[in-house]
């Protein structure tokens, strides 16, 4: 673990001939850390953000500012519309051209999956059915996890996390849509795009006690920045149903606006909401990212 104060040091002996990812949970300081490393040795900063890809939540999803594009560039930020699809599948497309080009890149953000799909490769599964998914999902409000469970292929139920919805949709929706186990899938998995072993990997931790109140001062610092605004702009096509409608915060701003909760509850609603994303965060990068370099946030 290096400590903050060591950052630099650390940062001086990156070879400027790999690629750098830059993890972390929510508010650790992952877009000051890689526009430094940017300024210092040069590097285009790619997301690495499932939320921060939407073009309709810049306050909420606490993509970089204008004056912090204008400080290194920026790649995959912003660019898709709130009403769009995408997927991890989507975003390794996207980075394949940005890998073949001639500058290197800084890839960061929150979103483990993205840097596990790019360093170990990622299932080619086909597309599944819309409709398919929501069968999955009406099953389960209606029966819970277990039925679904039962029908998947031994394989594919011991790999997969019982009591995450989430995970169980996935694997019964493609077992549907394709006929074989998600597992069989997974076994052919292609090889990564950006080996590890290539790639000058880094994971900011924080500890829970000195991230959270950096989490409850960054919802008031989004408000003065105009997230409220931002919410009242998205207000006329707000759907729960949308891709973007994942970003926190997103939900309880526009409940606000529409008089179902105060401003204040808002805040709490969507702090708390935050506090737990960021601990599945940190779950993910303990458990796969541990021959990472861990660089200590409150050092």
């Amino acid at each position: 673990m290096i400590a903050r104060a060591g950052w630099s040091a650390h940062l001086a002996g990156i070879s400027r001939e790999r690629h750098v990812l830059i993890a972390g949970p929510t508010a650790s300081g992952k877009t000051a850390l890689a526009i430094e490393l940017a300024q210092r040795q040069g590097g285009v900063i790619v997301n690495a953000d499932a939320i921060q890809v939407f073009a309709n939540w810049r306050v909420v999803t606490a993509r970089p500012s204008v004056e912090e594009e204008a400080a290194a560039p920026h790649r995959l930020f912003g660019h898709i519309a709130g009403d769009q699809p995408y997927s991890t599948g989507a975003w390794l497309r996207e980075v394949a051209p940005l890998l073949a080009g001639p500058e290197r890149l800084i890839i960061t953000g929150g979103t483990g999956l993205y840097f596990t799909a790019l360093t170990e490769g990622l299932a080619d599964i086909p597309p599944v059915p819309e409709a398919i998914r929501e069968t999955a999902n009406a099953r389960i409000a209606a029966e819970g996890l277990a039925p679904l469970l039962a029908e998947l292929d031994a394989e594919s139920r011991a790999r997969i996390d019982p009591a995450n919805p989430a995970r169980v949709t996935r694997a019964w929706s493609v077992l549907q849509a394709t006929g074989r186990g998600i597992a069989a899938w997974q076994d052919e998995t292609p090889p990564p795009l950006l080996p590890l072993d290539q790639t000058a990997p880094m994971v900011v931790s924080a500890p829970k006690e000195w991230l959270t109140p950096r989490i409850e001062r960054r919802f008031d610092l989004m408000l003065e920045g105009g997230a409220l605004e931002e919410a009242r702009d998205n207000l006329p096509l707000w759907s729960p149903d949308l891709p973007s409608a994942k970003a926190i915060g997103a939900p309880e701003l526009i409940a606000h606006l529409r008089g179902e909760m105060t401003l204040d509850e808002a805040r709490e609603a969507a702090t708390v909401a935050t506090r737990r994303f960021a601990k599945r965060q940190r779950t993910w990068f303990r458990a796969r990212m541990r021959h990472w370099q861990h660089l200590s946030a409150d050092a």
